[in-house]
């Protein structure tokens, strides 16, 4: 009994081990191939990029301070011209005692001109001086008048940062200065911040872009950047977007290369054509698939069913029931299947290792 049952376990063992060979040998061997339609065949070019605005404005004070109130937030829409922040001001403690000097001295100087003019008045009333004489007086009153006038103003900018004859233009409030989407408002209430000047580039209260105007950067390799031309479209897919695609056009092409890797690579731009029903985020990876060279409608079988020989190709072509080697002459490959411009007709039986179906 014990005997006939490990007969049987290595019959079936036995069994298994030849099935699989004989299945491994099946798959290995090379399959007769019908080629009855022809087919589209288009060399593309993958590039990996990122979204992002055309142009990105920071926003920056006018003036040295301190965040005293901030009335939006990044995500909001904001208009031209529309306060994003008030400041207060911290006066630099030598233009305020320089303005100070100049208001005083700017007063001495009205107030002598003031009585020069009373005095040169009365002598004009009684026709005791030219009208002449008295015309340069009275001008030299409004000249002291108009730069006392004007070291108040300078002293109420630089003490509160604004004056109080131009109080609606107030450098306090830093205003947009376009209309777009805030990206980002890097300070908080209470942080110092700085005007820009030839020494630092001021602090930046906001940064603000128009979303309705975005590009595709990416970079491509030197072998594919020469079959590249200005307008040609793009397919744009952002996989955070569930794999979201759209159209974009090409409009850049850097004349310069970057090394990467060891590799040349030139940058490329690509106008985003907006998009209403999806919210496109600054920043969004995406990739951009444009076709390189293309040939719709021709006969192509795959790579794979091609034999090389010094600088000719060959096919196995099935003829009076035997596969004659056949010499054939390739155009377009995709990586997969590859056209066939001459050697072959529509309908050959091909020895390959894979079949293609119908278009």
């Amino acid at each position: 009994m014990k005997k006939g049952l490990k007969i049987i376990i290595f019959t079936l063992i036995g069994l298994i081990f030849i099935g699989t060979f004989v299945f491994l040998f099946q798959k290995s061997r090379k399959k007769e191939i019908q080629y009855n339609a022809k087919m589209d065949i288009q060399r593309e070019a993958l590039i990996t990029g990122k979204i992002s605005p055309r142009n990105e404005v920071a926003i920056k004070p006018q003036i040295n301070g301190i965040i005293a109130e901030l009335y939006k937030e990044a995500g909001q829409e904001v208009k031209e011209n529309e306060v994003i922040a008030k400041l207060k001001v911290i006066p630099d403690m030598n233009s305020l005692s320089a303005a100070q000097s100049r208001v005083r001295l700017a007063e001495i100087n009205y107030e002598q001109a003031l009585s020069n003019y009373k005095r040169e008045k009365a002598l004009y009333d009684q026709k005791l001086i030219s009208q002449e004489s008295f015309e340069q007086t009275t001008q030299l009153l409004n000249q002291a008048r108009e730069e006392k006038s004007a070291a108040q103003d300078a002293l109420e900018i630089i003490r509160d940062g604004v004056s109080s004859s131009n109080a609606t233009s107030s450098s306090t409030l830093v205003r947009s200065t376009i209309s777009g989407l805030i990206l980002d408002i890097p300070v908080k209430v209470g942080n110092s911040v700085i005007q820009a000047n030839t020494l630092n580039d001021g602090t930046t209260v906001a940064t603000i872009a128009n979303m309705n105007d975005l590009i595709f950067t990416g970079s491509v390799d030197e072998t594919e950047v020469g079959t590249l031309q200005e307008g040609m479209p793009l397919i744009i897919t952002i996989g955070a977007l569930q794999n979201l695609s759209f159209e974009a056009t090409l409009e850049y092409i850097a004349p310069k290369a970057t090394e990467s890797n060891g590799t040349n690579k030139f940058e490329i731009k690509a106008a985003v054509l907006p998009q209403k029903e999806h919210k496109i985020r600054s920043g969004y990876s995406a990739n951009a698939k444009i076709i390189l060279e293309q040939a719709p409608d021709v006969l192509a079988i795959p790579e794979s069913a091609l034999e090389f020989e010094g600088d000719s190709t060959f096919v196995y072509v099935k003829k009076d029931g035997n596969f004659t080697r056949q010499a054939v002459t390739t155009g377009l490959s995709d990586g997969i299947n590859i056209q066939i411009t001459n050697g072959l007709k529509e309908g050959d039986k091909v020895r390959g290792s894979q079949i293609i179906f119908d278009k």
